[in-house]
This record gives C-alpha cells, sequence and structure tokens, in this order.
C-alpha cells in the first residue's frame, strides 16, 4: 500500500529559509567552472539593458514620425524626402533599433550556449562529488532503508536541479531588468508599479504554498518511487527475464506497478488541479490590473499629458515589467520550491561516517607477526535488537589458513564485515599484532585485506578491467592482471573470449559476452588475487563452481596462501577440511576448533553437520 502524503505543515518562512541552500549551490556551480559561469553572469548582464533601451528607441521613432507627418512634405518620392534630410533622425533610430534586436539575439544565442555547457559542467562535477561522498560512508549508511532513500533523492537532485541554475542566472537578469524599466517609469508613473506589485503578490504565495505542495509530495513518494524503478528493473532486465518468462510473473509484475502509479497519479492530479485552478484566478487578477493602468494611460495621452512615443513606451515598459515582475515573484517562488530539493543533497553532504581513520595511525605490520584476534567482540546491526554475535572470542594466526564453518546466521559474513572495517564492533574489541584495529589507517588497512564475497559486483567493463578493480592502481598492469588470472585459473576462460582480456563482459552494453555464475566466480577470485594481500578471505568462493573447479580452484587458493594469512568461508566440507584450522560458529559464537579429522573424532556439531552432508553423496 502507498501510505497517505502527511499535510503541508512548514510556514512560508521555513520555505523561503530553504534558500540557504543556494549559495551552497553557487560554491558548486563555481567549482565546475569559474570561467563558464564568469560567462553566463556576464551575458546576462549585458542583456539586462537592451529591453529599456529598445522601448526607448521604439518611442523615439514614433515621436519622430508623429513630429515629421505634421510638417509639409518635401516631395512625394522616397528621394526626396532622403535629399531634404528628414529621414536622417529616422533612419538613424531604425538603425540602431535594428542593432539592438541583433544583438539581443545575438547575446540570448550565446547565453543559451554558456548556461547548457555550465549545466552539464554542473551536473558531471557534482556526479563526482556525490561519488566521492558516498564512498567515505559507512557501509551502515547504504543498508539503511532511510538512508538509501535520503541517498536516492540526493542522487536525483545532482541532475534534476540543473534547470535551477538557469533560473538563478534569469532572476538576476530580470531583476537588472525591472530595475532599468522601473526607473524608466518612475519618471512618468510611479503608481504604476505599486499597482503592478499589490496585483502579483497573491500570485507569488499560491507559487510558493505550491511549491512546498509538490516537494511534500515527493518527499514522502521516495519509497514508492524506489519501488517502481525496482519492478520496472525486474519487468525489463535481461537479469531476471528467465525467471519472469518460467514463472509467468509478467502480468504480476504490471498489476504492481500499475497499483503504485495509478495511486501516485491520482495525488499528482489532485495537487495539479488545484494549482491550475488558483493560477488562473491569479492571473486574472493581474491581467485586471494591466489593463487598468492601460487605461488610464490611454486617458492620460488623449489629455496631452504624454505624447503618443510616451503611450507606447509606458504600455510597452508596464507590459513588460508586469511580466518580468510576474516571471521574478513565480520565479522566485519556483526557486524557493526547488530550494526544498537541494537540502536533499547537500544534507546528503552533510552526513559524516562513524568509521574512520585515526589522527596519527599505525602503519600496517609487514609481515604479519602474531595475526588477528578477537577479544569478545559483539555485534548487532543498526536499529536491531537482535547479536549476530556475542562473546566472540578467536584467534587468526599469522600465515594460517582458517576455515569458518556454520549454519546460515551464525555470523560467518559479519566476521569478515569486522575484520575488514566495514563495521565496527558494538562491544569488544578485534586486535591485529596486539593493536586494536581502529588504530591503523582504513584505507592501508583495507590495502592489505583482499575479500571476495559470495553476492561479488558482476562489474560491466572489460575481462582485464574486472580482475584490475581488485588493484585499481594498477589496472593498465596486463602481466600482473594475467598472473591474478592464472592463479584463479580464470585465465582459461579468458583465452575462450573473442577479444580475450578487452572482451566486454555482461550484456548490458554491446559486444558484451556473459559468463556462467562458476565463471564469473573465477574473475571474482583473480580480483582478490590481484591484490595480493597479506590477509586473504573468500567467502563461499566456490558456489557456483562444480566439484572438479572446485578442488582445482582451492588446491591452487592453499598454495598461493602460503606466507598468508587466509579466511575460508564455505558449506562445503570437502573444500573447509583442507584448511589447517577449522572454527564452528552457532549463534554468533564458536562452539568448536580443530582440524578436519579431530573435529570429526570429537563427535560434536561438525560431525553432525559433516556427516549430514556426506549422506547425500552415498
Amino acid at each position: 500500500m502507498v501510505a497517505s502524503v502527511p499535510p503541508v505543515s512548514r510556514p512560508l518562512r521555513e520555505r523561503v529559509g530553504a534558500l540557504r541552500h543556494v549559495p551552497s549551490l553557487l560554491r558548486l556551480v563555481w567549482q565546475a567552472s569559474p570561467g563558464l559561469t564568469i560567462a553566463s553572469f556576464g551575458l546576462r548582464l549585458s542583456r539586462s539593458s537592451l529591453p529599456i533601451l529598445v522601448l526607448y528607441v521604439g518611442k523615439l521613432i514614433i515621436d519622430e514620425v508623429v513630429a515629421q507627418s505634421r510638417l509639409p512634405s518635401p516631395g512625394v518620392s522616397l528621394g526626396d524626402w532622403i535629399g531634404s534630410g528628414r529621414l536622417d533622425i529616422l533612419g538613424g533610430l531604425v538603425f540602431l533599433e535594428l542593432v539592438l534586436a541583433i544583438l539581443a539575439d545575438l547575446l540570448g544565442r550565446a547565453s543559451t550556449l554558456v548556461d547548457s555547457l555550465l549545466s552539464e559542467r554542473y551536473s558531471n562535477f557534482a556526479s563526482i562529488r556525490l561519488m566521492e561522498h558516498a564512498t567515505t560512508l559507512d557501509l551502515e549508511q547504504f543498508e539503511s532503508s532511510d538512508q538509501q532513500d535520503r541517498l536516492e533523492r540526493a542522487r536525483r537532485q545532482v541532475t534534476g536541479r540543473t534547470t535551477l541554475l538557469t533560473q538563478i542566472f534569469g532572476q538576476v537578469q530580470d531583476v537588472l531588468t525591472v530595475l532599468s524599466l522601473a526607473a524608466g517609469l518612475l519618471a512618468y508613473a510611479p503608481w504604476l508599479i505599486v499597482l503592478i506589485i499589490l496585483a502579483l503578490l497573491p500570485a507569488f504565495v499560491g507559487e510558493v504554498h505550491f511549491n512546498a505542495q509538490g516537494y511534500r509530495l515527493n518527499y514522502f513518494r521516495t519509497p514508492e518511487r524506489r519501488q517502481l524503478d525496482y519492478i520496472r528493473y525486474l519487468g525489463s532486465s535481461v537479469e531476471t527475464a528467465k525467471e519472469i518468462k518460467l514463472f509467468g510473473l509478467n502480468a504480476f509484475l504490471v498489476e504492481r506497478f500499475r497499483g503504485f502509479a495509478d495511486r501516485m497519479y491520482v495525488e499528482n492530479r489532485r495537487l495539479a488541479v488545484r494549482r491550475a485552478a488558483w493560477g488562473t484566478l491569479f492571473a486574472a487578477l493581474a491581467s485586471c490590473a494591466y489593463y487598468l493602468a492601460y487605461a488610464l494611460i490611454v486617458w492620460r495621452t488623449v489629455q496631452g499629458e504624454f505624447s503618443i512615443g510616451d503611450l507606447t513606451f509606458l504600455s510597452g515598459s508596464f507590459l513588460r515589467l508586469r511580466g518580468l515582475l510576474e516571471d521574478l515573484l513565480l520565479g522566485f517562488s519556483q526557486i524557493a520550491g526547488q530550494a526544498l530539493y537541494l537540502e536533499d543533497l547537500f544534507s546528503f553532504f552533510d552526513v559524516s561516517p562513524s568509521i574512520a581513520s585515526p589522527p596519527n595511525p599505525r602503519p600496517f605490520p609487514q609481515p604479519l607477526r602474531s595475526g588477528i584476534v578477537f577479544e569478545n567482540v559483539g555485534f548487532r546491526y543498526p536499529e536491531s535488537d537482535r547479536w549476530t554475535v556475542r562473546h566472540l572470542s578467536l584467534t587468526l594466526k599469522a600465515r594460517e589458513v582458517v576455515a569458518l564453518v556454520g549454519e546460515n546466521g551464525a555470523g560467518k559474513t559479519t566476521i569478515v564485515k569486522l575484520l575488514a572495517r566495514l563495521y565496527d564492533p558494538s562491544e569488544g574489541r578485534i586486535l591485529l599484532d596486539g593493536h586494536d584495529l581502529r588504530e591503523y589507517d582504513l584505507a592501508d588497512l583495507r590495502r592489505h585485506i583482499g575479500v571476495i564475497f559470495q553476492d561479488f559486483v558482476r562489474f560491466h567493463f572489460t575481462a582485464g578491467e574486472n580482475i584490475g578493480t581488485g588493484q585499481i592502481e594498477d589496472t593498465d598492469n596486463r602481466s600482473r592482471i594475467q598472473q591474478a588470472a592464472e592463479r584463479s585459473l580464470a585465465d582459461r576462460i579468458i583465452q575462450r573470449l573473442p577479444r580475450g582480456y578487452d572482451q566486454p563482459l555482461g550484456k548490458r552494453f554491446n559486444e558484451g559476452a556473459d559468463l556462467s555464475g562458476g565463471e564469473w566466480q573465477k574473475i571474482a577470485i583473480a580480483r582478490a588475487y590481484m591484490r595480493d594481500a597479506d590477509v586473504l578471505i573468500l567467502d563461499e568462493p566456490t558456489a557456483a563452481l562444480d566439484a572438479r573447479s572446485e578442488y582445482e580452484v582451492f588446491q591452487r587458493f592453499r598454495d598461493l596462501s602460503q606466507e598468508k594469512t587466509a579466511v575460508l568461508i564455505s558449506h562445503r566440507f570437502s573444500t573447509v577440511r583442507m584448511a589447517d584450522r577449522i572454527l564452528v560458529l552457532e549463534n554468533g559464537r564458536v562452539v568448536e576448533a580443530g582440524s578436519h579429522e579431530q573435529l570429526v573424532a570429537s563427535g560434536g556439531r561438525y560431525a553432525e553437520l559433516f556427516e549430514l552432508q556426506a549422506s547425500g553423496y552415498r
């Protein structure tokens, strides 16, 4: 079900207060391209004075025409008029108006070009800032649904607010134009400006109100939008196509999408209808004010107070000023409304990680001497009352291959996340060569730990880049990539690809070659070998491999783990039996430890699990 949207409760002051984010936005724009920013403001400054100049030249032309029409004609032909010199002033004014028109067009096109380039530069720059900041956040801040909503809103604002830049720059230009037009009107009829402002205030307040409602609607619809995006992905993705067809899920997904979309449409339509109705009323009030002012100008012209040129100048200036002020007030309300969305972007930038390097970190010990010790470690995920691991104490000796065994939910993967400092313990501590893990530089620590999770990423890059991501600084080191592929047996797969290491993988892009689950897994294992880490961790590394490939991969892993500390997580006892030591986990605690032979002989939990698995092969 789609939850109802809470009523709008933000006062006008708070909505306008969202404009505090505009300076931050402008700083981002300046950082994206100082040159284009200066060019955009310079062009708009030049354009701002053109309307009053054009209107005034038009007034002079009309007055000159009226003046010449009252004098005796110098002749019937154009030559007579030109020869008399009576068209010199008029011709010069017309030529000046032509120059102004051409200049306005050139400046307008240049401004559009610069703004489009600046918007693209800003969008790219802000996207990079977003990705850079996201990489600093804790894993916890990605796994929370609330934080996912915040991240989703921030992603949308990176590209969705580029029109705001044009609006802000346009507002600056319109303000300057209004000042020039107002100066002209003040010289003739100051009361016109007061009349315009009084007529447009209702439209301004209405727009601010409805912009705030639109923001609230979008804010509280973020979870539903993510649902829609997810259902759209399920219904049109190559990764899900097989099961969608096999289980006949298309109608189900379409109906669920329609349900979410229709309920959101009803809310959007209700707001759009109310906005259109009130907007029509406010526009009618503004039109009445304009024609009242126009009638007064005409009357004063008839009385002889204004010339015909003054009439055209005042009516044109008033019409233009009315339009500009309307655009300014409505534009201001729209900017205030869009600034509410900037809260989503800059509040995300304000999120800071809790897991970070200390001020004076220790260097990672090379070589590792004593190993890694968990001392009475407890951990529970944020907003959860259940302890994933509790009172956990274990030792991973240097240059030892240790296997972690246990049923799902026993805490095996959590131990890996704690070891890589993707999370910090809720209680207890983890020691690396006798020092708390939190005393080491975070990036240095992770550089010396190679981890491949069961749900590894299938990058839709080339085969070489897929492996090279394990040590991103050596992505161009083909020799190292090939060595990593040989270690994981992925080289045999890559040799069969049409373009070898330059072959794009996956079906997302053109010319991509898809791999089987086991082949992808060997690519991922090569990624771990690429790092050549001091601590190597494989979480279910052979889950998608057949028995022969599994045996070959683990034998290779066993040989390559010499002089390294290695942790292996697997449900396959044929794999873990070759580890130096096996730790059996249950309810987040170590209940048994020893070699395969020792644990089988003890007849405990490991022996029970081993017998259950072995019986399936008899």
